[in-house]
C-alpha cells in the first residue's frame, strides 16, 4: 500500500511537470513558430528556442513517468487496457519528440538563412515550411489526439475502480472526447490549430489532469479501493 501511495504522488508530480513544461515550451517557441519573420527571429532568439526544446524534453520524460507510474495500478484491473495506455503514452512521447526535432531543425535553417545574408528567395523557405508543418502535425497528433486516447483509458479504469473520486474520471472521460474532437476538427481544417474554440475544447482535459495531480499528491489512491483491487488481481 505504501509503494502504491508513493507511486500516486509521483504520478501527480509528473502531471504537473508535464503541464508546466508544455506551456513553457510553447511560449519559448514563439519567435520561431509565429510571425512572418520567423526565419530571422529564430536565429536571433536561438537560446530561447533551445530552452523551449529542453522544456519539451521534460514533457516527454513526464509523459513516460505518468504511464510507468500508473501501469502497476491499472494492470490490476485490466492488464490489456494498462498495456494499451503504456504503449500509446510512449507513442505520444515519441510524436512530441519528433516535434522537438522539427523545431531544432527549423532553428538550424534559421541560422543558415541568417548566415547567407537573409536572401529574399531561397531553398531555405521551402525547408522551413516543411519543418513547421511537421511540428504542427505532431502538435495535433501528440498532445491532442493521443492525449485523448490515453486519458480515456486511465479515466475509465479510475471510474470503475473508484481509486479516486468519480467526478475526476468523469471529467477525464468528458475531456478526452472533447480533445479528440478538437484534434479531428484541426486535422480537417474546420478550426485553426490555435483558436479559442480549440482552447475551450482542450480545457476540460487540462483541468482533469491538474485536479487529478493535486488529488494524488495530497490524498493518493483510495486505500479501500486499492485493497479490493489487489484482492481481485490475486484471484485472477
Amino acid at each position: 500500500m505504501h509503494s502504491n501511495q508513493k507511486a500516486a504522488k509521483l504520478v501527480g508530480i509528473f502531471f504537473i511537470l508535464a503541464a508546466v513544461a508544455a506551456i513553457a515550451g510553447l511560449l519559448m517557441y514563439d519567435p520561431i513558430l509565429n510571425g512572418s519573420d520567423y526565419m530571422v527571429q529564430g536565429s536571433e532568439h536561438a537560446n530561447q528556442v533551445i530552452f523551449g526544446a529542453l522544456m519539451e524534453l521534460i514533457l516527454v520524460a513526464s509523459a513516460i513517468g505518468t504511464s510507468t507510474g500508473m501501469f502497476p495500478i491499472l494492470r490490476k484491473y485490466n492488464e490489456t487496457i494498462a498495456l494499451w495506455h503504456l504503449c500509446f503514452r510512449f507513442l505520444e512521447a515519441v510524436i512530441i519528440a519528433i516535434g522537438i526535432i522539427s523545431v531544432l531543425s527549423l532553428l538550424t535553417l534559421s541560422r543558415e538563412f541568417a548566415a547567407a545574408g537573409s536572401p529574399v528567395s531561397s531553398p531555405f523557405q521551402a525547408s522551413a515550411i516543411l519543418a513547421k508543418a511537421i511540428h504542427d502535425w505532431t502538435f495535433i497528433l501528440g498532445p491532442n489526439f493521443m492525449l485523448g486516447l490515453n486519458t480515456m483509458m486511465y479515466s475509465y479504469i479510475f471510474y470503475q475502480t473508484k481509486l479516486v473520486p468519480r467526478f475526476i474520471p468523469i471529467l477525464g472521460m468528458t475531456g478526452s472526447v472533447l480533445v479528440l474532437l478538437a484534434a479531428l476538427l484541426e486535422m480537417f481544417g474546420i478550426i485553426p490549430q490555435i483558436s479559442a474554440t480549440g482552447a475551450l475544447l482542450c480545457l476540460p482535459v487540462a483541468a482533469n489532469e491538474m485536479i487529478l495531480a493535486v488529488w494524488l499528491i495530497v490524498k493518493g489512491f483510495n486505500e479501500n479501493a486499492l485493497h479490493n483491487l489487489s484482492l481481485s488481481a490475486n484471484r485472477k
